[in-house]
């Protein structure tokens, strides 16, 4: 026999079937409607083709959406009743009632209250856009009812559900456990079950007053307390598309607003300020009650950021702009700033982001994706109220919660229970951070989070609770006192790792975009200064918005359905070409046009000697002095080799014909050597290197074959796009097809070989690529990728010993395992890169460079970039098609501090700009004497002033004092935060100014040149 007391069994069933008793169906409302792909809105329904709808019938198209309508009139028996619509479309639907947005049919809200008190006669006009999907499945059109919502049966079922589901998380041999049941015991001889409406409600009131004594009993002093934050966590794409989102928005916002109405203590706390920019130009009487709302403290807009993005793949210039962009907007509209930071659900949270917080003005931190993991981590995350230290020694106050049972997160004594029992950190805090709502799609809260958190503020047995803005738990725990707990450095999340890698295209448009910005932003101060040319502060807002949305966590990271990353390749595209056409267009403005002469532009803050492309027509080119420069034709193309100094421009005469002797060629090929003065490589049949050879000091780096395809089956049990196995490595796929190997340039310049191979079902054609007098071997590399949930990665095991690695992240590099000794070594077996990652010793090295491949793994002295995935959920055409990429590596003798890679890694993402035209002395805008501090950014003051705004970062781990040159004349020099706000005044001697900089530390400095002063 079971154990369990026959009386809880018919507690179990009864809340099983509460529905029936709780409301009384009236009528079925009848609807008429029409279906539309496009976006509509509910002031174009007049002149629609409205036509019947019944139930059982299938409507709409995949995308599209359905509008249905209905007048109602509140019948007699309705009279001073709670009148709610139970609406089935089949479907999430917007709701307006008399035109106005009112609520949403979804997964966690059933119904819309039309009335608390009815009055007979009165008439309610039932408009809502409902969405057909996304699967191949129409929606089915259900039955609506109006109904009667019989509230004391509500009332005493929510206080019976407190009671059961508190006696079953609490000691069972315990008295209060033991009144529990006598108690229930004594309601089920009470409650009259063949009863209906106000006589069921009569006798639920009888049976509330037995309950009552029990829900009145409060905790000791030593009781725990939770700060419950009222949130909806709402992705902006992800098995939906963008245009549905605008919709869940509304949705969302009118649910709260409504519970809001009713629920005077409830606070709500959304994120996100491109979401309110959605309702604000698309809902603009909703948004008007969110503004008031906002004002009377009912809605809490926090998170900082203008969307969550994903932490690890953005740039940190990216991530200050999300600060810049989120906090001004919630500033600029409510007059509220931002001082937490809100991830609930991103993919780890880089090492550098306490830093940006800081800077950015932002004072806590916290997330909920740590704890989880979906049973992949091996070591658990070890705290939950902790300082989190970056690379740089910023401390950022931080809590990290747990999701309970994941969405929806329905508040009730268990959740709150386990909220404190399920936490990792036993000692040293007495509250946590807790959030409620129905999230992922939106929505929120519904009446019965609300009604138990009424019954839960201080209910014997369950953790105290207080509501309110998230703020505020931070506030009371510095009031108690912070935690002697810390953690240093980057919060890796052992899970997701595939997220690095999927969507590649995606990843390197992004990549492309922030390099185009930096070009743009820095050519359009020079211009504004120089030509006085307008600075495109406008096309630079909306541009930055449309990169910053697309750097949301389903996004950029590849983990959406097929039609949001086909979107966001169109959409992305579109932003380079623009980003791309500003930055052409402010260099152009700096030159003459002059066809007979060439203008070098180098955005990188040291002088530079790259190869370059020669326009069309111009076959070479002469330095200042007429020296005629040696030139190289390659494909059709004539390259030459060109100097620009730091940040700055160089003119060349351009020829219509190259006329210079010939240049001894430095570099040699063949189909098995590939050489300059510095590194000799050999090359087998399959395109890779069986040696690498320095010739400075005759050492050999390769300690087996480099340049190795490894392609492994990519077969995860959950998450397809997210997840990279731990075991992958055991399932390999062979490619042993043999390659065509060719020569294609032999110098001077450059030398190339093409190898051609097959790779599975799929090709590579790649071009090795090296440069007279580089320490830099590039992999020019195409792959027509047509493969299924396969991986692949290029090996490089080289000739170093040591047990980490360093990886390249947002303003700085973290330092990671090459091995497995411990559990949290051994689940980083993927981790996230940005431009470069290295093996070092102490007195050399050898890097991995790469121009948009974000994962990686070393294992001993391996390194393994992650090329290519093909994972078929949720998009199962992630990746086909073909990609362009160039990967290479260096490496050096000597210190790492004294090493090039860092530069060497800019060098290959950041090209230098050959314009037609001159007009322009060769001019330095800005240099640094410190190899180690790199300028990250110049740009415009967002305040309109003309002041410039410069950002350095020290970028491998060093303190050390620079001196920052300026190449114009500078009236006043400031430090300043990450948002450009005044912290100090700088003195400069001239146009220079001396810094000192921390480990990884990011400085933001405001100049003013002379006859600028419009702020």
């Amino acid at each position: 026999m079971s154990e369990k007391k026959e009386i809880l069994f018919h507690v179990e069933k009864l809340l099983n079937k509460r529905d029936p008793f709780m409301i009384t169906k009236l009528t079925s409302i009848d609807f008429s409607g029409f279906t539309t792909m496009e976006q509509l809105f509910i002031h174009e329904m007049d002149g629609q083709p409205f036509e019947s709808y019944a139930p059982g019938q299938r409507w709409g198209e995949k995308w599209g959406y359905g509008w249905f309508r209905s007048n109602i009139i509140v019948p007699k028996e309705a009279e001073g009743k709670r009148l709610v619509a139970m609406l089935d479309f089949g479907s999430e639907a917007t709701v307006y009632i008399n035109g106005s947005v009112s609520g949403a049919k979804d997964l966690n809200h059933h119904y819309v209250t039309l009335t608390r008190s009815a009055k007979a006669g009165e008439s309610f006009e039932i408009v809502a856009e409902a969405y057909a999907g996304h699967s191949d499945s129409r929606p089915t059109f259900g039955e609506s009812q109006l109904c009667v919502f019989e509230e004391e049966v509500y009332q005493f079922f929510i206080d019976l559900e407190c009671l059961y589901d508190l006696r079953n998380h609490l000691d069972s041999k315990s008295l209060r456990v033991a009144e529990i049941d006598r108690c229930l015991t004594q309601v089920f001889a009470t409650i009259d079950l063949t009863l209906r409406q106000e006589s069921l409600g009569e006798n639920a009131k009888q049976c509330r007053k037995l309950m009552e004594p029990l829900l009145a009993c409060v905790n000791g002093s030593t009781a725990p307390t939770l700060y419950l934050m009222g949130q909806s966590h709402l992705d902006v794409a992800w098995l939906w598309p963008i245009a549905e989102t605008k919709r869940k928005i509304a949705r969302t916002m009118s649910n709260q607003l409504a519970l809001m109405d009713e629920y005077p203590e409830y606070t709500y706390t959304q994120s996100q300020p491109y979401l309110f920019q959605v309702v604000k130009t698309l809902y603009p009487e909703l948004y008007a009650r969110i503004k008031q709302a906002v004002k009377g403290g009912r809605i809490v807009p926090e998170g900082s950021m203008w969307v969550e993005p994903d932490t690890n793949l953005p740039s940190g210039e990216s991530l200050i702009r999300q600060a810049l962009h989120g906090k001004r907007f919630f500033k600029d509209e409510f007059g509220v700033d931002n001082e937490m930071l809100w991830l609930p659900d991103v993919f780890g949270y880089s090492g550098n982001l306490p830093q940006i917080m800081k800077g950015c003005g932002i004072h806590y931190f916290a997330s909920t994706k740590l704890f989880g993991t979906y049973d992949n981590v091996a070591d658990p995350f070890p705290h939950n109220t902790f300082l989190w230290e970056g690379i740089d020694g910023s401390q950022i106050l931080t809590h990290l919660m747990n999701y309970g049972d994941y969405y929806p997160i329905r508040i009730n004594p268990s959740f709150l229970i386990h909220q404190w029992s399920d936490r990792v950190q036993l000692e040293g805090i007495s509250t946590r951070l807790t959030q409620f709502g129905h999230g992922d799609g939106g929505g929120g809260s519904n009446r019965d989070d609300l009604e138990f958190m009424r019954r839960l503020g201080n209910l014997e047995g369950v953790p105290k609770t207080k509501h309110g803005s998230p703020i505020e738990f931070f506030e009371d725990q510095i009031e108690r006192g912070i935690p002697e707990a810390k953690y240093v450095g980057e919060l890796y999340y052992p899970a997701h790792r595939g997220t690095y890698t999927t969507q590649a295209i995606i990843k390197k448009l992004n990549r492309k975009a922030e390099i185009g910005f930096r070009e743009a932003e820095l050519w359009g101060a020079a211009a504004e200064l120089f030509n006085n040319r307008a600075y495109p502060y406008e096309d630079l807002e909306r541009l930055w918005k449309t990169l910053l949305l697309h750097q949301f966590h389903d996004i950029l990271p590849g983990s959406s359905i097929h039609r949001v990353h086909e979107e966001a390749q169109m959409e992305l595209k579109a932003l380079n070409e623009n980003v791309y056409d500003l930055a052409s267009e402010t260099r152009d403005a700096l030159t003459d046009g002059d066809a007979s002469r060439v203008t070098v532009f180098n955005s990188l803050s040291w002088p530079r000697k790259e190869l370059v492309a020669l326009p069309a027509g111009v076959q070479g080119i002469a330095d200042g002095n007429g020296a005629v420069l040696p030139v190289q034709l390659h494909e059709g193309v004539t390259y030459a080799e060109v100097e620009a100094p730091s940040m700055g421009w160089s003119t060349y005469n351009a020829e219509a014909e190259a006329t210079g002797a010939p240049a001894a060629s430095a570099v040699l090929a063949t189909e098995s050597r590939l050489e300059n003065e510095w590194i000799a490589l050999e090359i087998n049949e399959r395109g890779e290197l069986t040696a690498i050879s320095d010739k400075e000091t005759g050492a050999e780096w390769a300690a087996d074959r480099c340049n190795v395809m490894r392609m492994y089956r990519d077969q995860n049990s959950d998450f397809d796009a997210w997840e990279i196995d731990r075991r992958y490595r055991l399932a390999p796929v062979e490619l042993n097809a043999s390659a065509k190997v060719s020569v294609t340039a032999n110098g001077p310049l450059f030398a190339n070989i093409r190898v051609e191979r097959e790779l599975n079902q799929s090709t590579l054609i790649q071009d090795i690529r090296l440069s007279a007098g580089s320490r830099r071997v590039e992999f020019h590399t195409t792959i027509h990728w047509r493969e299924k949930n396969k991986l692949l990665k290029v090996d490089f095991p080289v000739r170093v010993h040591t047990n980490e690695s360093l990886q390249e992240i947002q303003f700085g590099y973290v330092k990671r395992p090459n091995h497995a000794s411990r559990p949290h070594d051994a689940d980083r077996y993927e981790v996230v890169q940005h431009k470069w990652s290295a093996l070092t010793e102490t007195n050399r090295g050898f890097a991995l460079l790469n121009d948009c491949k974000y994962g990686i793994s070393v294992n001993d002295n391996t390194m393994s970039l992650t090329l290519l995935r093909a994972p078929t959920w949720p998009d199962e055409t992630s990746d086909q098609g073909t990609h362009h990429f160039t990967y290479g590596f260096t490496f050096w003798n000597g210190a790492f501090l004294d090493s090039p890679v860092v530069r060497e890694a800019y060098e290959l993402n950041y090209p230098v700009s050959l314009v037609s035209g001159g007009g322009r002395e060769a001019q330095s805008l800005l240099s640094i004497d410190q190899a180690n501090v790199i300028a990250e950014t110049v740009k415009l003051a967002e305040d309109g002033s003309g002041d410039w705004i410069v950002r350095l970062y020290e970028s491998k781990g060093a303190s050390v004092a620079c001196g920052l040159h300026f190449g114009l004349s500078v009236a006043a020099v400031y430090e300043t935060n990450m948002l450009e706000a005044k912290l100090a005044d700088l003195p400069h001697e001239g146009e220079v100014v001396s810094l000192q900089f921390r480990p990884f530390e990011v400085k933001t400095i405001r100049l003013r040149p002379y006859g600028r002063n419009r702020g």
